[in-house]
């Protein structure tokens, strides 16, 4: 009975920063972005078809997970979905469903910003492979793919305007939700105090100078995001346009 125990207890997993198991999510969420946006990109599937199927899919792993959720938790400040990755999964979604030029701005730079960050220091509720560390990396991994398939595979242009646009969002978001924390004590974005688990927050200071630190690495991460849009010829001449 107990060698029983022990082994349903084994088969959870912690995820290792940069272990393994992490390196292997890591590395097949990278591989499923380059083959959408290399499908697109080639033509061998229409990009709308594609977007709209990538921005169904990852709709409807957002909605089993909320059902999954608040039918256990119920709803209270604390867990409601105002994470920037929250909202980034539903711009994600209304880019791959629009191609509403903004939106697809906001999603693609905030979007991979924060959803890359998530995906390099997890910050996991439960042990791998329970269903809420699961759902961490098919929805951060949901938005790496769909922005990849959409600008990448899509051929989207930005201009430096589109960095300062979103970047600009991104502050007006933040001011907004570090308001509702203030009022309710919850802590989304990380805007009172740093996550439990390690993050790249843990080298920028206290309190609120890593808010500072962050903004300057976030639009730093921004300009970054940028250049491979600017730095290939292909994915700047052949825009594709989602909407009518």
């Amino acid at each position: 009975m107990e060698n029983t125990l022990k082994h349903r207890y084994n088969i959870y997993l912690q995820v290792t920063l940069f272990g393994t198991l992490h390196c292997s999510i890591l590395l097949a969420i990278a591989i499923a972005a380059a083959a959408f946006a290399w499908l697109g990109r080639r033509g061998i599937v229409p990009v709308k078809p594609l977007a709209w199927t990538l921005g169904l899919a990852l709709a409807l792993n957002e909605l089993v997970w909320w059902l999954y959720r608040y039918s256990r938790e119920g709803v209270h400040i604390a867990n409601l979905p105002l994470q920037l990755c929250d909202a980034a999964v539903w711009l994600s979604i209304l880019a791959c469903l629009t191609g509403a030029s903004l939106v697809v701005e906001f999603a693609y730079f905030a979007g991979l910003a924060g959803a890359g960050m998530a995906l390099l220091t997890p910050n996991l509720l439960s042990p791998w492979p329970t269903y809420p560390a699961i759902y961490f990396f098919l929805a951060h991994g949901g938005i790496v793919v769909c922005m990849a398939a959409l600008v990448y595979g899509g051929a989207r242009k930005f201009s430096p305007l589109s960095v300062w646009r979103a970047f600009g969002l991104l502050l007006v978001y933040a001011a907004l939700v570090g308001f509702i924390d203030r009022l309710s004590g919850a802590n989304f974005m990380f805007l009172l105090r740093k996550p439990d688990a390690a993050s790249p927050l843990d080298q920028m200071g206290a309190w609120p100078w890593y808010l500072l630190a962050g903004a300057a690495a976030g639009l730093a991460l921004f300009w970054l995001l940028w250049l491979p849009v600017r730095l290939l010829p292909a994915a700047a001449e052949r825009p594709v346009e989602l909407h009518h």
